[in-house]
C-alpha cells in the first residue's frame, strides 16, 4: 500500500446528485465529506473527475460540492454503473498517466464497486474514502466495502487521504487544509 501522493492522483467523484443523494443513509456525511475533499483538491491542485449517472432524470452533482471543485473538474455523463463503462472516462483517466485514484460517491455497492473493479483491472491503485461513500441501506455499504477490500482496494479516510496528500505541516497550505477538518 503506497502514500497518496497529490502530483499521481486523481480524486473521482462518483454520482453524488440531488436525487440520488436523499436516498443514502448517511447522506449528510457523504455530502459533508465530498465537500471538504473537492476543497482540498482546489487547494492542493489534484486532478479530479465527477462522474454523473444519467443526469437528464437524476439531475446533476449538488451545488455543495459543485463549488468547491476545481476549476478543471472533468465531468462525466454515464449510463454504465461503472463510470469504467464510458470510453470518455476511461480515455481521460489514461491520458492523465496518474497511479492513484482516490475514490467516494454512491452507491459503495453498485457504481463504486464496479467502477473501483474496473479501475484496479486497468493497473491503477485505489483508495476508497470509507466516510464519503454511501448506499441506501447501510447494509448495501458494508457489503461493498468488503468486496472492495477483497479486490484490493486501500481503506481510507477523508483526513487520512487529504493529510497524505499534504504530506506535513511544512506544506504552505496546511493551514487551508487544517481549517477544513476544524
Amino acid at each position: 500500500m503506497a502514500i497518496l501522493n497529490k502530483d499521481n492522483s486523481i480524486l473521482l467523484i462518483i454520482d453524488i446528485q440531488e436525487k440520488l443523494l436523499k436516498a443514502q443513509f448517511n447522506k449528510e456525511e457523504i455530502e459533508k465529506k465530498t465537500a471538504i475533499l473537492a476543497e482540498a483538491a482546489s487547494i492542493l491542485g489534484v486532478t479530479t473527475i465527477v462522474s454523473e449517472q444519467y443526469p437528464k432524470g437524476l439531475g446533476h452533482t449538488i451545488e455543495s460540492i459543485k463549488e468547491k471543485l476545481p476549476a478543471d473538474t472533468v465531468v462525466v455523463e454515464k449510463a454504465s454503473f461503472s463510470c469504467c463503462g464510458e470510453e470518455n472516462f476511461r480515455n481521460t483517466v489514461k491520458g492523465l498517466n496518474k497511479k492513484q485514484v482516490i475514490v467516494c460517491g454512491m452507491e459503495t455497492h453498485v457504481c463504486v464497486h464496479q467502477t473501483v473493479n474496473d479501475l484496479i483491472a486497468m493497473g491503477l491503485e485505489v483508495h476508497i474514502v470509507q466516510d464519503a461513500v454511501g448506499s441506501r441501506k447501510e447494509w448495501e455499504y458494508n457489503q461493498g466495502i468488503k468486496r472492495m477490500l477483497h479486490c484490493g482496494i486501500i481503506p481510507s479516510t477523508t483526513e487520512t487521504a487529504i493529510f497524505e496528500l499534504l504530506k506535513d505541516a511544512k506544506n504552505h497550505n496546511f493551514k487551508a487544509i487544517q481549517a477544513l477538518i476544524k
